[in-house]
């Protein structure tokens, strides 16, 4: 049986949130999903895949770099099925920045990718200060700071639009 191939790439786990809300829609509509994160990925038998999509999320400015050598090395096999893409990060929580076309990581992404998704979509992640250590929460509270969002270290903020999560799951249904 074929199945949708969810990938994920988290630091903090919003990312692996996002992909399980996109399962669970999948699953309402009789879609069998398997959700692997990025180093299970490796071992997937890719007779058993019908579709792919692809989230990761963004650190310091960064995807996981393990993500890039996935795609070089899985280039064929993403591109002969339906495919997509969608990056989560803290600058998407602006409404100028959350979009495939307005997302500097989504527009880097897409200029230095070996593979070009068809359906591509940005969410904003989740601000969890009380999951981070001294020094990420010092560093993310400085770069708060910088652009103008929470500092506040005793608050844990989750930015996701759920209902933009939901819409982007309803294109994977139909991804053809």
């Amino acid at each position: 049986m074929s199945h949708t191939l969810l990938i994920y790439s988290t630091r903090d786990g919003q990312t692996k949130k996002i992909c399980d809300a996109i399962q669970a829609q999948l699953q309402q509509v009789q879609q069998p999903v398997l959700s692997v994160c990025l180093e299970q990925a490796q071992t997937v038998d890719w007779s058993k895949v019908d579709k792919v999509i692809i989230g990761a999320s963004i650190r310091y400015g960064h995807l996981n770099k393990a993500l890039i050598k996935f795609l070089a090395t899985f280039k064929e096999q993403l591109e002969q099925r339906p495919n997509g893409f969608f990056c989560v990060n803290l600058t998407a929580r602006k409404p100028d920045k959350n979009t495939p076309e307005t997302n500097a990581y989504m527009v880097n992404f897409l200029a230095d990718s070996p593979w070009q998704p068809q359906l591509k979509a940005v969410f904003a992640g989740a601000l969890l200060y009380s999951k981070y250590g001294w020094a990420d929460k010092f560093m993310i509270r400085l770069i708060m700071k910088i652009t103008g969002g929470e500092t506040d270290t005793s608050k844990d903020i989750e930015y996701t639009d759920w209902h933009k999560v939901d819409v982007f799951a309803k294109e994977v249904i139909t991804l053809k």
